[in-house]
């Protein structure tokens, strides 16, 4: 969870406190939205510069250890 910290940030005074990319204020929603739609990272980091490759690789990589982390048995 301490990596998490270190990439998403929540704060009241910021989009009413929708996590976002820590320094930025871009939601980590816009980038699940990006992909469900088909685009690439790519595309978004182009139309989000504020949010560095690292910061989504990263916020990605956690995404999968906690699907795969509360998958529920077959």
């Amino acid at each position: 969870m301490t990596s998490l910290l270190r990439v998403v940030h929540s704060d009241p005074d910021i989009l009413g406190g929708t996590p976002v990319f820590v320094g930025t204020r871009v939601p980590i929603k816009t980038l699940l939205d990006y992909l469900e739609a088909g685009d690439s990272l790519d595309e978004f980091l182009d139309h989000f510069p504020s949010v560095t490759r690292e910061q989504a690789v990263k916020v990605l990589q956690l995404a999968k250890e906690m699907l795969i982390a509360y998958a529920t048995p077959a």
